[in-house]
């Protein structure tokens, strides 16, 4: 299967504990491809200005990622400019935005890209992410948004309009409270599945994710990361490689949405090692496969038998029911 992504493509500048770098390649769905093109063939559908290199365009074609949607318009590529919290990268100062030839971005889904069965709708204008869909045909098996806090503090109407139609829907903790206010995790995501998505997925920073998948809950922890670099485009890796494995696999089952969560916390988890794609650009089948099998074995224990007790009974060692 083949997988297609509409979102931002720019250029960061970014101070973190670690150091910093001053224009390097980021946005939504540069991140996104980067992560998702280890499981799949993904198409790219973003706009980018006249200052976008060759040499930038061949770091995303070193990746197979098909740039054929990438719109070069008059004008400067869009910039962006933060620094982290030293003390909790969770925390992040934005310094300057330059949204520049984004400004105008109305993304026009060419004939070779209207019929992907997956889309993933990128961090922009929720309108946009709305006329992306329509211009599909046939409407994608599975649709995923990802959104961020403008839009549901300031276009949380249109933004709801969008999330009705979709499958899949990424948003961290405090977004989703803020947007169904909501103050546990549990009523947020049940609030949104009854506007439509029937899969939410929850980001927890540090603390993993929970999976809310009509009656299926499933959590997954964090990998512990030693060296966290450059949180940024953690989340957008995380979609990729949630909707890579997805799109590998054709199988849209409770496990494989189990299985492909676990990948999605798996690419996060490498998105952070490095900045801008340093580190995701460069992984390797076995690195992602080893780490997979990290999760698993942090999370596995031996389950209790039908007939078993929890229960033991101090003074002789037997286990006891009721």
């Amino acid at each position: 299967m083949s997988l297609l992504v509409v979102g931002s493509v720019a250029f960061d500048s970014v101070k973190t504990a670690a150091g910093a770098r001053t224009n390097s390649l980021g946005g939504s769905a540069l991140y996104f491809s980067a992560s998702a093109s280890y499981f799949t063939e993904v198409s790219l559908v973003a706009v980018v200005g006249e200052d976008f290199s060759e040499v930038n365009r061949k770091t995303l074609s070193a990746r197979e990622i098909d740039i054929s949607g990438l719109e070069t318009a008059k004008g400067k590529t869009f910039r962006w400019e933060g620094i982290y919290d030293t003390q909790n990268l969770n925390s992040r100062e934005t310094v300057d935005t330059q949204l520049n030839v984004f400004a105008d971005f109305s993304p026009s889904i060419g004939k070779n890209n209207i019929s992907h069965p997956l889309l993933f709708l990128a961090n922009i204008d929720p309108v946009l992410q709305s006329q992306v869909l329509k211009q599909m045909n046939p409407k994608p098996k599975i649709v995923a948004l990802d959104t961020m806090d403008y839009w549901i503090n300031d276009h949380r109407d249109n933004l709801q309009n969008t999330i009705e139609n979709v499958d899949v829907l990424f948003m961290d903790e405090t977004e989703i409270k803020s947007f169904t206010s909501k103050s546990t995790i549990f009523a947020a995501a049940q609030t949104v599945r009854e506007m439509g998505p029937r899969i939410v997925l929850v980001k927890r920073g540090e603390y993993g994710v929970l999976m809310f998948n009509e009656g299926d809950i499933f959590s997954v922890p964090a990998f512990p990361v030693q060296d966290v670099i450059d949180p940024t485009g953690a989340g957008d890796s995380f979609a990729g490689g949630f909707m890579g494995y997805l799109s590998s696999t054709n199988d849209f089952s409770p496990e494989s949405m189990r299985r492909a969560t676990v990948v999605a916390s798996v690419m996060g988890s490498f998105a952070v090692e490095g900045f801008s794609t340093e580190r995701v650009g460069e992984l390797t089948k076995l690195e992602i496969e080893d780490r997979f099998r990290g999760i698993s074995g942090m999370t596995y224990f031996e389950p209790l038998e039908n007939s078993e007790k929890l229960f033991i009974n101090t003074k002789t060692g037997e286990k006891i029911g009721n």
